[in-house]
């Protein structure tokens, strides 16, 4: 209950996180979006309000006369229209001459404050229009328009202004409601980030359920997939791989005990009863002995099924550390292969082998010599007598192949794949107590997969089968060597430690 709420509580954590990046990123869009559209809508206003202004700065010259320097208004009164024109012209209005003396001013600009001579001549000196934004005592900004007004030799200083009251107050009703209505915005982005949030978080949900369901029980669990192609599906995929290595190794581990418990009560039951039949039946020293020898012996097969066993899972748990010698293949071979010529005398089996000289490659000595003891026992062990072994070694450019080949009972094509499993033999009815554990080819995959080699089976059943290692030459590419054949009725002999795949 505990875990569960802990998950549950850290998937709302990321659920809460997700819904306010989505809102924070939403409000300050909103915000810029705002912002940039409050100063569009500005600029529009000043550059319409400035447009007009040049146009009533032309339409003061049709009505403004100067005489002497003196300004009159020229315009029909009883025309209300154009005394309407004339009238507006004149709010915002002052006229200087080229000393910066005012000839006309409005009130309203003189409620502005009227600038100084010094500045009146300034600005009839740039010979450009001059834009200005003023504000006058009760704060009512203007835009301000002054430029050189031309009369036969006479100069003299036109300013005209508008008053920006109008687009404040438009600016000020849009501020107003874009931002009343952010708030809504806010908030229906709340709920629709956290409903966003949920839904994309929902595989999340079922592979925490998920996780927290499986049990060695029911590691046949996996997870729908979304079909979005995205890193949740990748998830959801390395989570489903994940649980098929974890059913992997629990079906290894069970039926490593499985075969453990029949492999070690074997040899203990053996054990148990001869030391039993001495208790009761025996009378002589060499009664008690030969019990004793055969308990040993029954021991040691014992001690070699646990060393095995052993041996493999230091190697798959990685506490094994390899040399990385240069090595002649061949010499490894041709030592390996002396230690099986009496076996190979004993069950009447032709052993041959090939060996191309200077077969270079880098490895230890120890686990090479061990792959191909496994391999060779192998084949002895499942060819009949009167059959033949074939041990070739031979360079292929970049490559060093090995191979063992046999005339044995072969290995039916659906149980190819396995063979290289752990604990796994071909069923055939043989219950030989020593036909092995099964480990034997799965130390020798382990073995050439650390080497950086291949290895291949190719078997027909009732033909025989060849196993096929293919080694990273030392040094890259190598010279082709001719093979040195030999054969042999064999002398000699050694102890085999190896198990059949097969």
């Amino acid at each position: 209950m505990g875990k569960a709420g802990a998950g549950k509580s850290r998937v709302l954590g990321l659920r809460l996180r997700l819904t306010f990046s989505y809102v924070i990123i939403f409000t300050v869009l909103l915000l810029v979006v705002g912002a940039l559209f409050r100063q569009t809508l500005d600029n529009s206003l000043q550059d319409n309000t400035a447009a007009i202004l040049n146009e009533e700065w032309a339409a003061v010259k049709g009505y403004l006369v100067l005489d002497g320097g003196r300004p009159s208004w020229r315009y029909d009164p009883d025309d209300t229209e154009e005394a309407f024109i004339v009238q507006r012209l004149r709010r915002v209005f002052l006229l200087s001459d080229a000393e910066g003396r005012v000839l006309e001013v409005s009130d309203a600009y003189s409620y502005m404050g009227i600038e100084s001579k010094q500045e009146l001549k300034s600005m009839m000196k740039t010979g450009q229009p001059v834009w200005r934004v003023r504000k006058d005592q009760d704060g009512v900004s203007y835009l301000v328009r002054s430029a050189v007004l031309v009369d036969g030799k006479d100069q003299f200083l036109l300013t005209i202004g508008r008053a920006l009251d109008t687009n404040e107050r438009i600016l000020g009703q849009f501020t107003k409601r874009y931002f009343a209505i952010v708030p809504l915005l806010i908030l229906a982005t709340c709920l629709l980030g956290w409903l966003m949030a949920g839904r994309a978080l929902s595989p999340l949900n079922d592979v925490a359920q998920a996780a927290q369901s499986i049990t060695g029980q029911n590691l046949g669990l996996r997870i729908r997939r979304r079909g979005a192609e995205d890193e949740l599906d990748h998830l959801i995929d390395a989570f489903n791989g994940m649980v098929d290595r974890l059913q992997s190794s629990f079906n290894q581990i069970r039926q490593f005990s499985i075969d453990v418990s029949h492999e070690l009560r074997t040899p203990l039951t053996a054990v148990r009863g001869e030391l039993e039949v001495a208790m009761i039946s025996a009378r002589t020293i060499e009664q008690y002995r030969e019990a004793m020898v055969t308990a040993i012996e029954s021991v040691d097969r014992l001690t070699q099924v646990v060393r095995t066993l052993l041996h493999l899972s230091q190697a798959e748990s990685g506490q094994v550390t390899l040399a990385r010698d240069v090595l002649d293949l061949s010499e490894v071979v041709r030592s390996v292969v002396d230690h099986f010529e009496l076996p190979a005398d004993v069950q009447r089996i032709q052993l041959e082998w090939q060996l191309s000289p200077r077969s270079m490659i880098k490895g230890d000595k120890i686990q090479l010599e061990r792959l191909v003891s496994n391999l060779i026992s192998n084949a002895l062990k499942y060819t009949g007598t009167g059959g033949r072994v074939e041990v070739i070694v031979q360079t292929r450019g970049d490559r060093v192949e090995f191979s063992v080949e046999d005339t044995g009972r072969g290995i039916a094509p659906e149980h190819i794949p396995n063979i290289f499993e752990r604990f796994f033999r071909v069923p055939d009815g043989n219950v030989d107590p020593e036909r092995g554990l099964g480990l034997g080819l799965s130390f020798a995959a382990w073995i050439a997969k650390a080497h950086g080699a291949k290895i291949n089976v190719e078997s027909t059943p009732g033909v025989g089968s060849r196993f096929l290692v293919q080694f990273p030459a030392a040094g890259g590419r190598a010279a082709e060597e001719p093979l040195v054949r030999q054969e042999a009725g064999l002398r000699g002999g050694g102890r085999l430690e190896s198990g059949h795949g097969a």
